[in-house]
């Protein structure tokens, strides 16, 4: 299973790097697979530690993909790191061993410590919208624009039916990221 979270970890300087990223969950470990070149993946290789967030404030992921990564954050409890301060919860993770892979390598992280915060309520279909979006802004070099298009018009429907302010601002921030594209993609 990969669930959709952010993952936070922190460069030999202290630095706190924050990332939205696909964890895959296995039975008794987690597994991190970066893309190259990554700061998520140097943080990890240099710290062998991680932090996943379990976070339903959407505007991290969106914020995460243009430019917004001032998110406030806490310190951790066993490892040294940093969680975000309105994480739901959040797992403190040690790297146990190392798959190579020129593309992709496979971490494979223990956890450590897991801390609830808050209750998860469940998210509403702007949710999901603004997360699928945030995939979709992730990936606009590798789609063509068609898919992209038919994807964006799909998902508005559940933004409009469901939005609050949070998920407003994220699929404006995002959606910014999507006309930037297009517009250096079709200079005219």
């Amino acid at each position: 299973m990969i669930q959709e979270t952010i993952v936070t970890t922190q460069n030999t300087s202290g630095e706190v790097h924050i990332a939205p990223m696909g964890i895959h969950v296995l039975p008794d470990e987690y597994l991190i697979m970066p893309f190259r070149p990554s700061t998520t993946l140097d943080n990890i290789l240099s710290s062998n530690t991680a932090i996943i967030n379990c976070c339903d404030d959407v505007r991290v992921f969106a914020g995460c993909l243009t430019g917004r990564r001032d998110w406030p954050v806490q310190s951790t409890e066993k490892i040294a790191g940093y969680f975000l301060s309105n994480a739901l919860a959040h797992h403190e993770l040690e790297l146990t061993r190392i798959e190579q892979d020129e593309t992709r390598p496979k971490l494979f992280c223990k956890v450590i410590l897991s801390v609830n915060h808050a209750p998860f309520t469940g998210f509403n279909r702007a949710q999901y919208s603004v997360l699928e979006l945030a995939i979709l802004v992730s990936r606009l070099q590798l789609l063509p624009w068609e898919k992209v298009a038919s994807e964006i018009e799909y998902l508005e429907i559940g933004l409009d039916k469901t939005a609050g302010e949070r998920e407003l601002e994220a699929w404006h921030w995002l959606m910014e990221k999507v006309a930037a594209f297009r517009q250096q993609a079709n200079p005219s």
